[in-house]
């Protein structure tokens, strides 16, 4: 066997291991992912607490830099085991593995007592790491495609409310005017879009019998308005589970492309032949 067919046939089964939870080395390879994302939240959590012994403090600090190096290693063995490393790369996954790997790395550039809130700040996008869960969980491909087939009814809807609460708002600041503490157009419109989504701050409040009544009104419509996006995603999921094919995890080798029914012998993006993944 030439040098070439024991190369590809090691990324070939790098990335079977890497991208795919259909084998036993790809389930074990998911399952230790799961365990160090686990971990790291919890060390950031933990690390946030002040007044532990400094042991603690230190033993996080070297637990840290254990997962951020196998994190790197994840996340460029990731690029060279996939043709067009571009599709990863730049991919929403791949933007996180990235964010949340470089912060510690990124402390060591910014020195001076005056980039120490920086620091932190950088050390807690870590917790990032947590959306890679997602990327492990079967059914949330189901709920991110529902989501994605129902957004124009959501964008619709969301701009509906948007002229609502905009229509509402000049209404209250007509009504109750300045003194009630509706002092502009858009203090008004933010006070509508609390009330009606029932959040109720409580730092604005009409005074008036009218304004008052008109914020009942927008109170009981926000209870029907929370429910609607929900009705269509819910809607949406049902749709797709009834028609629903197997799939599998197989990526596609090529351009990372997932969802292949268990018969597919080509990837649906790029045509590349699965056969030989």
């Amino acid at each position: 066997m030439s040098n070439n067919s024991t190369y590809k046939t090691w990324k070939e089964r790098l990335h079977s291991i890497i991208y795919e939870a259909d084998t036993p080395a790809g389930k074990l390879f998911d399952i230790i992912l799961l365990i160090l994302i686990v971990l790291s939240i919890v060390c950031v959590m933990i690390e946030s607490v002040k007044g532990l012994p400094t042991n603690i403090y230190v033993l996080l600090y070297y637990a840290e830099w254990i997962i951020t190096i196998f994190f790197t290693l994840e996340y460029i063995t990731r690029i060279i085991s996939i043709k067009k490393s571009s599709s990863y790369i730049f991919s929403f996954y791949g933007l996180i593995d990235l964010l949340s790997t470089l912060p510690l790395y990124l402390s060591f550039f910014i020195t001076g007592t005056s980039a120490l809130l920086a620091v932190r700040a950088l050390r807690l996008l870590r917790v990032f790491r947590i959306l890679k869960i997602s990327r492990y969980i079967g059914e949330s491909n189901k709920l991110t495609k529902a989501i994605k087939d129902s957004r124009a009814k959501i964008l619709v809807f969301l701009f509906a409310v948007l002229v609502l609460c905009i229509i509402m708002g000049t209404v209250m600041y007509i009504i109750e005017g300045e003194n009630s503490g509706f002092k502009s157009i858009p203090i008004s419109v933010y006070w509508c879009i609390v009330t009606l989504t029932t959040v109720g701050y409580g730092d604005i409040a009409p005074v008036t019998p009218l304004g008052q009544f008109i914020a009942a009104i927008i109170m009981i419509m926000g209870y029907g308005i929370i429910a609607v996006p929900t009705g269509i995603v819910s809607a949406e999921y049902a749709h797709h589970e009834d028609k629903k094919i197997h799939l599998n995890t197989q990526a596609c080798s090529h351009c990372n492309e997932t969802m292949h029914p268990d018969d597919a012998k080509f990837c649906h993006k790029c045509g590349e032949d699965l056969r030989n993944e």
